[in-house]
């Protein structure tokens, strides 16, 4: 197993830079210009200062190779100051947003508390509710519960967030006014009365975020669980006289869990992508948000740094995925 997980790490390295590559040409070579924004009357050689400050004057295997770097180097000097919380000056070695004028990646840290905190959560409630609901809706099936889940599930799983989004702002914000309609991205946890606000303001962006992913886990989870229950290992553990609670939460679980893992995997490159939408709604500054907004400003190094970051999270957790195949079924080896 660990001889596979190193082998898959590595086959991993030339797959994140080819992707890599493939994002830095398509977006670099689209037409955009930093300068397009600024007004009309500063000269052209003001402009070509400008791009040059930015980096554009540089030839394009330089940039692409600045722009890779930034990922995976932090300067001595940045480690230094940003652990000991003092102010560091990156100077011109890294890739700048057009936007800001400022290092992306700086851009992309101070973005990601905020994206965590709201997909974190909504992942882990997600899951929480949807396994037990997948479970004992096919262990009872076509029971009143499992058609009343299966009713909301596909509710849930076809309303789209921008929609769910806006209903529950409508619902629990205006009309009863229990939650804040926007998320306060400067409130800072303090004691356990900022930690409840806090908790408060994600509930409605959790909310959206974990039912879509609630109505998925829990229909593949249910037809997993159906579909192991009418295995021979299964009558066979009964016709031995083990206790029904064991059959169906070690036996028949654990070999359901296998296609579900993928499913769960694989869906944390999704919710972030979900998240886009969702904090556009709520007014969370993530970089769900900060993707949005660099499309619009035509923010190509913004762009591309996010585009990869979610390209690393879907070669990461297939990685992740493959792994756990192995330690839930002991037939699987990687040998």
């Amino acid at each position: 197993m660990l001889t596979y997980f190193f082998r898959r790490l590595l086959l991993s390295i030339p797959t994140l830079l080819f992707i890599a590559l493939v994002i830095f040409l398509l977006l670099d070579l689209a037409p955009g210009d930093p300068t397009a924004q600024l007004p009309l009357t500063i000269p052209p050689e003001v402009r070509e200062q400008i791009r040059q400050s930015l980096g554009l004057g540089e030839p394009l295997p330089i940039r692409f190779w600045k722009w890779l770097v930034q990922f995976f180097w932090i300067e001595p000097q940045v480690l230094i100051d940003s652990i000991f919380n003092t102010h560091f000056s990156a100077g011109d070695s890294r890739v700048l947003s057009w936007q800001t004028r400022s290092p992306v990646m700086d851009i992309v840290i101070q973005r990601m508390p905020q994206t965590l905190w709201v997909v974190g959560t909504a992942y882990l409630v997600a899951i929480v509710i949807a396994l037990p609901i997948g479970i004992y809706s096919a262990y009872r099936q076509y029971s009143i519960f499992d058609n009343v889940g299966t009713f909301v599930s596909m509710v849930g799983f076809s309303v789209p967030p921008f929609f769910s989004g806006v209903l529950v702002i409508v619902i629990f914000a205006v009309n009863l006014g229990w939650l804040p309609s926007i998320y306060d991205t400067t409130h800072k946890v303090y004691d356990w009365e900022t930690f409840m606000v806090q908790l408060r303001q994600m509930i409605m962006p959790v909310m959206v975020l974990a039912l879509q992913i609630t109505a998925q886990l829990s229909r593949f989870m249910r037809a997993s669980m159906l579909d192991n229950l009418n295995q021979d290992y299964v009558r066979t553990a009964r016709a031995k006289g083990l206790n029904e609670r064991v059959v169906v939460l070690v036996h028949v679980l654990r070999n359901s869990m296998i296609p579900v893992v993928t499913v769960i995997a694989l869906g944390v490159p999704q919710i972030f992508g979900g998240a886009i939408i969702t904090e556009q709604v709520f007014k969370v500054n993530g970089i769900g948000q900060l993707l949005i907004t660099a499309i619009q400003a035509n923010d190509i190094p913004m762009v591309q740094t996010l585009t990869f970051i979610f390209a690393v999270l879907i070669v990461l957790f297939n990685l992740i995925a493959d792994v756990l195949y192995g330690l839930l079924d002991p037939r699987i080896r990687y040998d």
